[in-house]
């Protein structure tokens, strides 16, 4: 553990403008809190903090940075109280110790509402000083480096996917990949210790088997390149057991099998020598068709810089290399930590600037609807790999590895995503669910309604559009669900017959126990009061010794219109398959849409749901219905069913072949049209057609 004053003359070594008095007074304060703590392991409690600091330290962070290290548990572990440290050091210290510990909160929280709550509030901590998370990654490292002390093996686990689900990819997006790297080895040996020990043991055969073959390898790279006059730094490695595992899985191949196992990275002065060096290389020896990237001229959105590329060495073995200059290798490892700013005593300021993914995380904050999708949308922001695509001006946008074109036009611009309706992508229209590559090109087609469609949620990549198509799906079926329970309201009135004026409502309101006509409405709509609760709430005593009719009849005065309500968000369309002039009923069950069927449909006498007159209303707006049409099987039969379709403006939506033999086949086509008497014409027309034996309509 690190003496106060050998913390101190660190610090200073690097800075030496840092206030030493503050760094005395936090040491001090921190170790009377923590007192006889002790810590898993037997050690003081207090020698965790002062780790922490250490670690910081090596970050050459700022002094109120170091002070936060030190006192980052005092408030949630020992009687400190926040009102202390804004007195004894300062807002901004207090401010980051604040943010640190919402973060801890995180861990020990079960609810999931509060640890989503707790994640909100840290992730906007975060956006105002950066620095809460480097303090917060510091302390997470120096507890994953003692774990082992941990007796609860569910705690270990828990704390280890913890640490592989949340802090390593914290810790990629900010660029501290030596952070990463360390955390992601030491939660795989706690969530696999048979593969990491696996692995383990073969790398240690292999380095039996082939000596000092690294050190030879990266001798020989240097050698080349000072051949050439170029000065350069040359390490090699054997990649860490995780990435080998995961390259194992993604690419389910052996050990023995998998291409590349060792990794070089060649150190140089400036950029034009990163690519000097590239140029020896792929010179001296083959390269990998598919293998290369080039980082520097497209940088990863969390600024990393380098070159990768992968060529074949000695007997046809492969080997990664990674070329980069000085300063773009201390930004990779420390990343955020290595920006000059926080050298400079910047506060942690601007994060939302120099981290586009934050600003990002933060917009899908507000539009989350419960604590898991909160957490699912964070995870979406932080965990994903990148595609680099372009404008049709030039301006380059990242995104999460297998976004769309709706990704990209949500990350664009929220209205652009919200009025999307086409994309061409390198020029050419394609479907919205195009999974886009690097160096695509995307221009948007929009509409002048903002109308993002629900499949999107589907098949969309990223945080942010799927946030949105959510946030649009749920105002959608609010305002869907307020227009149909108008609609009973109303109807409800017609049978009562009585004015549902204030006056009427406002007495049913209190005895239904709502605040308002809206709460009504929605309740109304989706079941949760029956039309007999309401009913009595509005006029006591109406529903006494009634029983739910059962009409077959053609539909009343009080019958719900549902012209103009959405199929699928406000009703469902029975297996039936209705479509306008049908006769129908629809079917309420508690917290689900109202389902529409056929007055003849044959589920109908199964059904326990309350009945509800409906009617499609004045004006149809049309409807899929299915045909089974059975074929005899020659040539040209499809076209000219298809010639008749399209002859009466009938689009084909689906389409199967459902039995097939020697003379015949039986088609089944979902077809969307106006009405029932549209549909009778198409029926009647496919029936003169030489090839077709038949054509029923399919009701169920």
């Amino acid at each position: 553990m690190l003496r106060q004053y050998e913390l101190v003359e660190r610090v200073k070594a690097y800075d030496p403008d840092a206030d030493e008095d503050l760094l005395n007074r936090a040491y001090v304060f921190s170790m009377k809190a923590h007192g006889s703590q002790l810590r898993a392991s037997g050690d003081p409690y207090f020698s965790h903090p002062i780790e922490v600091a250490g670690i910081l330290t090596d970050l050459k962070l700022d002094d109120e940075t170091i002070a936060t290290g030190i006192l980052h548990d005092t408030i949630e572990d020992t009687v400190a109280t926040q009102e202390q440290i804004d007195r004894l050091f300062g807002k901004n210290v207090g401010r980051l110790v604040d943010g640190v510990t919402k973060l801890s909160k995180i861990e020990a929280q079960t609810d999931s509402e509060r640890q989503a709550e707790n994640l909100r509030k840290f992730l906007l901590a975060m956006s105002n000083d950066i620095r809460v998370l480097l303090v917060k990654l510091a302390d997470r490292l120096h507890n994953m480096r003692t774990l082992h002390h941990i007796k609860s093996d569910a705690k270990r686990l828990r704390i280890a996917r913890e640490t592989m689900d949340i802090y390593a990819p914290l810790a990629e997006r900010i660029g501290m990949y030596s952070f990463m790297d360390e955390l992601q080895e030491l939660a795989f040996r706690e969530l696999e210790p048979e593969g990491h020990a696996t692995i383990t043991a073969r790398l240690a055969k292999l380095r039996e088997g082939g000596g000092d073959l690294v050190a030879r390898i990266a001798s020989g790279m240097k050698l080349v390149l000072a051949q050439k006059g170029i000065d350069a730094e040359v390490t090699g490695r054997e990649k860490r057991p995780y990435s080998i595992w995961r390259k194992m899985q993604g690419r389910q191949m052996s050990f023995e099998a998998l291409p590349d196992v060792m990794a070089f990275r060649i150190i140089v002065d400036d950029e034009a020598e990163c690519y000097r060096a590239l140029g020896v290389i792929h010179g001296r020896w083959p390269t990998v068709i598919g293998r290369f990237k080039d980082f520097i001229s497209t940088p990863k959105r969390n600024g990393y810089k380098s070159i990768h590329t992968t060529v074949l060495h000695g007997e046809n073995s492969r080997i990664e290399v990674q070329i980069r200059t000085r300063r773009m290798h201390e930004e990779a490892e420390n990343g955020l930590a290595a920006h000059w700013a926080y050298k400079q005593g910047d506060e942690g300021s601007g994060a939302r600037e120099a981290y586009p993914w934050l600003e990002d995380l933060l917009d899908v904050l507000h539009d989350a609807a419960s604590p898991e999708e909160l957490l699912e949308n964070a995870r979406l922001a932080m965990f994903q790999d990148q595609v680099f695509v372009f404008t049709p001006k030039g301006a380059l946008h990242q995104l999460p590895k297998d976004s769309t074109p709706v990704d990209f036009a949500y990350a664009v611009h929220s209205d652009l995503g919200d009025s999307c309706v086409g994309a061409k992508v390198n020029g050419r229209v394609v479907p919205l669910r195009t999974r886009l590559t690097n160096g695509d090109q995307v221009e948007i087609l929009r509409s002048k309604v903002k109308a993002p469609d629900p499949a999107w949620a589907g098949f969309v990549a990223s945080a942010k559009a799927r946030a949105a198509v959510r946030r649009h799906v749920r105002q959608k079926t609010r305002e869907e669900s307020l227009a149909m329970g108008s609609k009973l309201l109303e109807s409800l009135g017609l049978r009562l017959k009585v004015n549902l004026d204030d006056n009427m409502v406002a007495p049913a309101l209190a005895r239904l126990k709502l605040p308002d006509r809206t709460a009504l409405m929605l309740a109304m709509a989706s079941n949760a009061l029956t039309d007999a609760q309401v009913s009595e709430a509005l006029v006591p005593g109406s529903t006494a010794g009634q029983k739910p009719a059962r009409k077959r009849g053609k539909p009343g005065p009080a019958a719900i219109s549902i012209h103009g309500l959405t199929a699928g968000v406000a009703f469902e369309l029975g297996a039936c398959h209705p479509i306008p002039g049908d006769r129908i009923v629809g079917i309420r069950h508690a917290g689900k849409p109202i389902v529409i069927h056929t007055i003849d449909c044959t589920s109908l006498a199964e059904e326990d749901g309350e009945w509800l007159e409906v009617s499609w209303g004045d004006e149809t707006e049309g409807a899929a219905a299915q045909l089974a049409i059975v074929v005899h099987n020659q040539p040209g039969a499809l076209a000219a069913m298809a010639a008749v379709l399209a002859t009466h403006n009938a689009n084909i939506v689906n389409f199967r072949l459902k039995h097939r033999d020697r003379e015949f086949h039986t088609d089944i086509i979902d077809i969307e049209v106006e009405d029932l008497k549209h549909l009778t014409r198409i029926i009647a027309a496919l029936r003169t057609l030489q090839a077709v034996v038949s054509v029923e309509r399919v009701r169920g």
